[in-house]
């Protein structure tokens, strides 16, 4: 019993008349007759009454009549299901972001992709660029927003896509002297004490974080560590000392924080996008051309 037997058979049951079912169908009546009895031949049972000038459903075909549509209604189903599958508009996905991509990219992408994929379920995990690298390759992460460059080791199996650029800030205590300056120097700050995060969360930031602080002739004392861009400039507010920040954390707007140009600029990688080398996950295929969109228009 074949799904286009069903659909004969039903339309014959609607119409209970085969020249109308013929005509619904599309087919010629004498084929349609023929694999009617193909069904009833098969099942071993008589579906309909031909006895009479007119058709009626038997026992048996009353009862497949109800079967037939239920088994109908699921292969549409499941073939809708299939096909929102094979295109990525259902599914799941788990993403991963470093905190300061809230400030910009993430909430436009995010909005974007939920506007086109509604059917996608997402997962979000604030975790550091080291700690994505690692939650890839273990594939408890599907794509990851975070900050290049990685380590070797990181980086191996991964494509590692850029989504932007952006500049290095000074955040200073809005009290601070330097502050009423309209950009700062690198080596003005060489008698700072500095809030960084720790290397082993963003070696990439950090590194170049402190190739600037070494340009400029001096290696920067860091007093207090903290893992998120947010509390960085906290701690900054609380007058613990200065920070190098990317641009994108100016959108905190603290009152108590000045954010100063560097003088000369420093540009920097601002975003990249992370998943596995070879990975055909469609929904996965969206939201990176999502991403890439956001960013293309940012």
């Amino acid at each position: 019993m074949e799904l286009r037997h069903l659909r004969y058979f039903l339309a014959v049951a609607e119409e209970l008349h085969f020249g109308r079912a013929a005509d619904r169908l599309g087919i010629r009546q004498p084929p349609l007759s023929q694999q009617i009895r193909a069904l009833e031949r098969d099942l071993g049972v008589t579906l309909f009454d031909r006895s009479s000038r007119t058709v009626r459903l038997t026992a048996a075909g009353e009862t497949l009549r109800t079967t037939a549509r239920d088994v109908l209604t699921s292969a549409q189903a499941a073939r809708q299901a299939t096909q929102q599958a094979g295109r990525g508009d259902s599914g799941t996905l788990v993403l991963g972001f470093v905190g300061s991509a809230t400030l910009a990219l993430l909430p436009r992408t995010l909005r974007r992709f939920r506007e086109r994929y509604p059917g996608v379920g997402l997962t979000l995990r604030e975790l550091t660029t080291v700690q994505q690298a690692r939650a890839l390759h273990a594939g408890t992460l599907d794509i990851g927003l975070l900050r290049p460059p990685l380590t070797a080791g990181d980086a191996a199996g991964l494509d590692v896509q850029p989504l932007g650029a952006e500049r290095l800030l000074v955040a200073l205590p809005a009290d601070h002297p330097l502050a009423a300056e309209g950009a700062v120097s690198a080596e003005r700050l060489a008698g700072e004490q500095f809030v960084l995060f720790p290397r082993d969360l963003g070696p990439g930031l950090y590194d170049q974080i402190t190739a600037c602080c070494r340009q400029a002739g001096f290696t920067p004392n860091v007093v207090q560590e903290a893992v998120q861009m947010q509390t960085i400039v906290a701690l900054v507010a609380g007058g613990l000392g200065v920070s190098l920040v990317p641009s994108s954390v100016a959108g905190l707007r603290r009152r108590e924080v000045a954010f100063r140009p560097l003088s000369p600029a420093t540009r920097i990688v601002h975003l990249a996008m992370a998943r596995r080398v070879g990975d055909i996950d469609p929904v996965v295929g969206n939201f990176a051309a999502v991403a890439r969109d956001v960013a293309g228009r940012a």
